[in-house]
């Protein structure tokens, strides 16, 4: 096992490591004086003169944040908005070579732009830039006339001052052992959550985490793409089949119980998160269709094979929670043009 499977297994299945607690406390304690100097100024911050949503998590790895904000960003362009997203470009090397904001097309390379940025880019309808500093690609947004801004994962990105805070909760995992990095998979304490604006819980949940407003949300399985041509194939065809599934998400676990679940029988290859995906990655030695999550695909679409497949999903939420999100998210930007 791996160094990161067994601290996962630990994170969320096991007590927090005794090792690993000292450098839990060292990490709260660079917390608290980062939050300190950003609240008394030492460290500053700025807003772009438009809205702002932060949307985030306060745990490790995949929650279902983009898919959220792809759904954000379509329902809020259908009120009206003009809408722009923000992300870290996590995977791609231009923030660290570069360093300045810029904006991102669906036909950048996922080395430079990174999977996260490329799949919004492709999927979101609407402009998206990328930056390390995220108010810089908040500011590029807003002067090229959008008049909301997204942020994909910066809720602790506290540079740039938001309006409205949501977290997403993985409805399994939810947070783990409560412990922060590296002992836990908190990113921040648990306490974080009571003072976000709102919280999205994605997928069943027997134990809901105190909140404002909690909603319901889940990644419903749609079709089969083909990465070589676009074609799709229903669900239902590929109900017994034997494929291999790749994943380079943050949580791969997800992605290989969703086949399961379809019917499908999964020979399960998990990579790291952000994994830069070469041909050599999928050479499996036989003729099964390999299957992928829409995130990994933006990656291996250069190489695409009649072969390789990915799994579209759709944000769907649970009873009238959408109608409920909207509307009172609608109520919070109403003053804010």
């Amino acid at each position: 096992m791996s160094l990161r499977g067994w601290l996962e297994s630990r994170w969320y299945s096991g007590r927090a490591p005794l090792l690993l607690r000292p450098l839990s406390l060292l990490y709260r304690g660079l917390l608290t004086v980062r939050r300190a100097a950003y609240r008394i100024g030492i460290l500053s911050r700025g807003h772009p003169g438009v809205p702002v949503i932060v949307v985030g998590n306060v745990t490790t790895g995949g929650t279902g944040k983009t898919p959220l904000v792809l759904w954000l960003a379509a329902q809020l362009a259908g009120n009206g908005w003009r809408v722009g997203v923000v992300s870290r470009g996590h995977g791609g090397n231009h923030a660290a070579r570069a360093g300045r904001a810029r904006l991102v097309s669906g036909h950048d390379d996922p080395a430079e732009a990174g999977d996260e940025a490329l799949l919004l880019a492709i999927e979101a309808g609407c402009p998206v830039a990328i930056g390390v500093d995220r108010l810089e690609a908040a500011r590029l947004l807003a002067a090229q006339g959008c008049r909301l801004i997204i942020a994909d994962d910066g809720l602790q990105h506290l540079a740039l001052r938001r309006d409205v805070e949501i977290a997403v909760v993985d409805g399994a995992r939810l947070l783990g052992n409560g412990a922060l990095l590296p002992a836990g998979p908190l990113r921040e304490p648990p306490g974080r959550l009571r003072e976000v604006d709102a919280i999205v819980v994605n997928g069943p949940c027997n134990d809901l985490p105190e909140a404002r407003r909690l909603f319901a949300m889940r990644l419903r399985p749609v079709e089969m793409v083909s990465l070589a041509d676009g074609r799709t194939i229903p669900l239902a065809q590929w109900n017994g089949r034997e494929v291999h599934a790749v994943a380079g998400i943050g949580n791969p676990g997800r992605f290989f119980a969703t086949l399961r679940e379809l019917g499908i029988r999964p020979l399960e290859h998990a990579f790291a998160d952000h994994h830069p995906f070469r041909p050599a990655d999928l050479a499996f030695g036989d003729d099964r269709e390999i299957v992928m999550t829409g995130k990994d695909a933006v990656k291996c679409r250069a190489f695409g094979t009649r072969r390789m497949w990915y799994l579209r999903v759709a944000t769907s939420f649970e009873s009238d929670d959408a109608a409920r999100l909207m509307q009172w998210l609608e109520a919070r930007l109403a003053g804010k043009h």
